[in-house]
């Protein structure tokens, strides 16, 4: 497993904290076939101790964060909270990728009038071709709320969201020319 940690808040890493996030975090590597990565992030901020970890397989990317008094502590709650997720999910995770690479997508014109927007961050991520239903488990995967995928089966971008009452929703833009 390649495995990069980083402190967050000028948190220095020491070697025992990253030999212990090593030890802990490979303990998930023994469910796929496959090399994973992993990106942990260790922060403090007023006593609370914050460890973000993100493990990219197959395409697929699972995440937890956990925070707690004691930075050994939240690293051992962060790493079971990956292994229910990896239970829950195991089927779907391990299956072999899909063949083929990204679709062409369209790109948007430039704004052309200068308009004050309170956006504070911008992301910038790959869109990879999946059905709905893959969107949906990733969303879960990640905790989120929604989620931006390419559609397989429209070649279109796509937005998939939990709605209030705990169902799914899809949103499929169309552009009026």
């Amino acid at each position: 497993m390649e495995l990069m940690v980083r402190g967050k808040n000028n948190l220095e890493i020491t070697a025992a904290l990253k030999e212990y996030v090593q030890k802990k975090i490979s303990k998930i590597n023994k469910y796929f076939d496959v090399s994973t990565e992993a990106q942990v992030t260790l922060g403090a901020v007023r006593g609370i101790h914050t460890v973000e970890v993100t493990v990219g397989v197959n395409g697929m990317i699972l995440r937890a964060e956990e925070a707690t008094n004691d930075m050994y502590a939240s690293i051992d709650m962060v790493v079971d909270k990956l292994e229910r997720q990896i239970a829950k999910y195991k089927t779907r995770i391990n299956r072999k990728p899909r063949q083929g690479g990204l679709r062409a997508l369209a790109e948007l014109p430039p704004v052309t009038e200068e308009v004050e927007m309170p956006i504070v961050k911008t992301k910038r991520f790959l869109v990879k071709p999946m059905p709905v239903e893959e969107a949906v488990l990733q969303m879960n995967l990640l905790g989120h709320d929604f989620y931006v995928f390419a559609n397989a089966d429209t070649d279109e971008v796509n937005v998939v969201y939990r709605r209030r009452d705990g169902s799914y929703g899809l949103i499929e833009p169309t552009i009026k020319l």
